[in-house]
């Protein structure tokens, strides 16, 4: 599956985005998609997951109660919506496809299809 992640750009500290996550092919609706970031100089980080079939949704407690993950199956497209974004929040966010076990859903070695990333800047 390829994955295509969209909607980043420049936005002040308390404000919204939602970034977009388009696949190609048939196969969405068999994998779980995720969200993890990378800011400059530090180690990449979950950000959240949705399950491919009830649409469960998990997410890092850095994000929790901020962003909201959903997903359209019949646009093939997943959604991360951000709110009352932070400076630190700041990082190339990259949507993820696989199909994790419970307990390694927070792992980035756990989804092995990646997309290219979109840029996310907060300013303050």
């Amino acid at each position: 599956v390829q994955l295509q992640a969209s909607g980043g750009g420049l936005v002040q500290d308390g404000g919204s985005l939602r970034l977009s996550c388009t696949t190609s092919g048939s196969t969405f609706g068999n994998y779980d998609i995720g969200w993890f970031r990378q800011a400059p100089g530090k180690e990449r980080e979950f950000v959240g997951t949705i399950s491919k079939r009830r649409g469960r949704t998990y997410y890092s407690d850095s994000v929790k109660g901020r962003f909201v993950i959903s997903r359209d199956n019949d646009k093939n497209t997943v959604y991360l919506q951000m709110s009352s974004l932070k400076p630190e929040d700041t990082a190339v966010y990259y949507c993820v496809a696989g199909n994790p076990i419970l307990s390694e859903i927070r792992m980035a070695r756990a989804y092995p299809h990646w997309g290219q990333g979109t840029l996310v800047t907060v300013s303050s």
